[in-house]
């Protein structure tokens, strides 16, 4: 079972930047109602990711990266790079969702844009992980978190 939840995460994410990016043809057409409805969708699947992810770091722990040595240290910085863009994505997610509901359109219309591009690349940089880890180079060992820690 615990195997498959990699899959899963990374579709949520994939299917939550595909509804940012429908999101933004429906502003730029200023239909605000559908936008509204896509975003909310986005966000939904995001928070789907989220929670599938943690849970299975939690409960099942993370898996190593299976590939070469070589190869390896350029892995971790772009694992890293991706940390930090979701993290900062999923912040300025938050905050963009919380302004567009609040009708604080001003502040909301200046961070969208720049919000959905640091969205776009943590969805392409975590699939990205994703096919690295799973597709190209399989057999990574999966450590549980408290192992991981202790």
């Amino acid at each position: 079972m615990h195997s498959i939840l990699p899959a899963f995460s990374t579709t949520f994410i994939v299917i939550s930047a595909i509804l940012v990016a429908c999101g933004w043809v429906q502003i730029a057409k200023r239909n605000i109602a559908k936008h509204q409805k896509l975003m909310t969708w986005a966000a939904a699947f995001a928070s789907l990711f989220f929670i599938v992810y943690m849970s299975r770091t939690i409960f099942v722990g993370n898996t190593e990266f299976g590939g070469p040595h070589n190869v390896k240290m350029f892995y971790l910085i772009f694992l890293l790079c991706h940390i930090v863009l979701a993290t900062v994505g999923g912040v300025m997610g938050i905050v963009t969702l919380v302004w567009g509901y609040k009708k604080q359109l001003a502040k909301h219309r200046k961070i969208g844009p720049i919000t959905s591009v640091v969205w776009f690349i943590t969805a392409i940089t975590g699939a990205t992980v994703y096919i690295l880890l799973y597709w190209i180079y399989p057999g990574g060992e999966t450590k549980p978190l408290l192992d991981a820690i202790f």
